[in-house]
């Protein structure tokens, strides 16, 4: 099976999380943390300012290494690494995704995440 390995960012601002829904794909209406494919050469940290950049147009910093999720969807193997990260600079811009939603912990359960993303749910339950 085809392993990919991509980035999230729990991208934090006023205490919410960033949620954002998918505008394309076979997971299309979903929602996740954005995100996307480590590069050849690229570190984890490299890569989720680069995503982050070309998917929501804003700069952000990974300040701490939250989790891996290993999840295998029916066609690939997905190796996720997540960080906590804040906007230093920017306004979002949808790129990729078709909605946003800024949500409170307690809020998190309001969406329809994708299944690695769920994951990435429960750990942040623990660590907020």
């Amino acid at each position: 099976m085809k392993t990919i390995e991509v980035v999230a960012a729990i991208i934090v601002k006023d205490g919410k999380i960033l949620a954002t829904q998918r505008g394309y794909g076979e997971y299309k209406d979903g929602w996740e943390f954005p995100g996307g494919k480590v590069q050849q050469g690229e570190t984890a940290e490299e890569a989720i300012v680069r995503e982050i950049e070309e998917e929501l147009r804003i700069t952000i910093h990974p300040d701490k290494f939250v989790t891996t999720v290993d999840y295998d969807y029916p066609n690939f193997h997905l190796t996720m690494h997540c960080f906590l990260s804040s906007i230093t600079q920017g306004e979002i811009e949808l790129v990729e995704h078709e909605a946003m939603k800024w949500l409170t912990r307690d809020e998190l359960d309001t969406v329809d995440w994708l299944p690695a993303d769920i994951e990435v749910v429960e750990a942040l339950k623990k660590l907020l």
